[in-house]
């Protein structure tokens, strides 16, 4: 896809044109028996301009899973649509999604609200209680419901398969972002060596990301035969290692789902839990396909200069890694200080040492992955060059902060724990903090 057209799914001014085209991929390989959609109704008062109702189709019925948000206020589509899939998660027909309004914390009405959404859809797909709904934007606010209704016949006949259809879809679903986030892939199972297979997925996010079903709304699709338990239980796990392991800025959405859908449009015998070979090979798929979608999410976080990637190895445990990484990853010390391209190992001591402290505990005395004097602190730059070495064993290095502003230039930038108490290890991606943070979210409903 040439730069000319891909520069029609971006928004942000033009210096950025360049970098953000450089995350849409010029192929795409999507899946069999799935048709999807992007129109504009107008969800937000003064919009006449971005897509914001999003429609995904299967001519099939598929298995369906999802992982949603942990929050205790769930937002209303998130309401229906678990409940929907907890009835009927063997026969799902699509997803319809509309941005600029979360409907959240908005009472019966925004319930009846999630269930027109699925009834339109499945009214135009010719099925029953087979629709899920997905919402983002603003919290505390009712859909104008008719105006999505209305829009729902447009959408229905704007359905098609090409690459321009699944990037209006996946515009369509967006807020804060700067750039459409989509990828696909094709694979082989072990079952079925001779039959390609494809998945694609969708994401949105840019801010509000925290790990625990993260802060996003994304769709899956694959014309795979999954099981829906097998397909429940592979998203679970690439959720942990992927979406689960993303922050931008700490702060948990009312509004997380990410559903899977498999409607076996490409034939071959049924990956279930039981086949473990194919199950196996689904997940790592799936995993693959997850990560580079929730990569996506942290390259775009809102006002976000660096990529960075939180390495802990030599763990006790991974669960202790994975608590040690979240926690330096989501430290505004730390993130400003990379936004800074300040080497201030410290406060990446400081939040690794605070990563098993609980509310009112004096001391912690349950954190065996962690030992001072065993704990290291390196830089590794994206270039390829030797990493440099800031803390080693518990004792600070002679640290040559010019190398180390060289390295901090650098869009993509890692930071490695050795724990030295292990061998387990894991990886949190984040963002920087920056002055645009604060400038988006402090007019984010203006």
């Amino acid at each position: 896809m040439s730069p000319m057209m891909t520069s029609k799914f971006l928004k942000g001014s033009w210096k950025d044109l360049t970098k953000a085209t450089s995350r849409i991929p010029n192929t795409f390989t999507f899946p069999k028996g799935f048709q999807v959609s992007g129109t504009i109704v107008g969800v937000k008062p003064r919009n006449t301009t971005k897509l914001d109702l999003a429609l995904i189709a299967s001519q099939k019925p598929c298995s369906a899973a999802a992982v949603v948000t942990k929050t205790k206020f769930h937002a209303a589509p998130i309401t229906f649509s678990r409940k929907l899939l907890e009835s009927n998660s063997s026969s799902i027909r699509g997803v319809i999604i509309n941005s600029g309004n979360a409907n959240a914390v908005t009472g019966p009405g925004g319930l009846a609200d999630a269930t027109a959404m699925s009834q339109a859809a499945d009214q135009y797909l010719g099925a029953k209680d087979s629709t899920l709904v997905m919402s983002t934007g603003v919290i505390g606010q009712r859909l104008p419901i008719k105006k999505i209704l209305d829009g729902v016949p447009a959408a229905h006949e704007a359905l098609g398969d090409t690459d321009t259809h699944w990037l209006e879809c996946a515009t369509a679903i967006c807020t804060t972002d700067t750039f459409p986030k989509l990828k696909s892939k094709t694979f082989t199972l072990p079952s079925s060596p001779s039959t390609e297979y494809r998945i694609a997925g969708m994401t949105k996010g840019a801010g509000m990301i925290c790990p625990n079903m993260a802060t996003l709304l994304a769709v899956i699709a694959t014309d795979a035969p999954v099981a829906a338990p097998a397909l429940q239980a592979a998203i679970r796990a690439a959720t942990d290692k992927s979406f689960n392991s993303i922050s931008v800025d700490n702060d948990m959405s009312t509004n997380d789902i990410l559903a899977v859908l498999a409607n076996g449009a490409a034939g071959g015998p049924e990956v279930t839990v039981e086949k473990a070979a194919d199950f196996e090979a689904f997940k790592a798929v799936l995993t693959d396909l997850a990560t580079d979608l929730a990569k996506l999410i942290v390259r775009d976080g809102e006002g976000a200069t660096k990529f960075i990637t939180v390495r802990v190895t030599d763990a006790l445990s991974e669960a202790g890694a994975r608590q040690i990484a979240a926690t330096v990853a989501q430290s505004s010390l730390f993130k400003t200080a990379m936004y800074g391209k300040d080497a201030n190992w410290g406060r990446i001591m400081a939040s690794a040492g605070s990563a098993f402290v609980r509310p009112g505990q004096t001391q912690v005395d349950d954190a065996p992955d962690l030992n001072p004097d065993t704990t290291s602190v390196s830089l590794v730059p994206a270039d390829g060059s030797p990493e440099l070495k800031l803390l080693v064993n518990g004792v600070p290095e002679v640290v040559d902060e010019a190398r180390a502003a060289e390295i901090l230039e650098h869009g993509d930038i890692e930071v490695v724990l050795s724990l030295g108490t292990g061998k387990h290890e894991a990886v949190h991606w984040t963002c920087d903090m920056s002055h645009e943070y604060v400038t988006i979210n402090g007019d984010y409903r203006t």
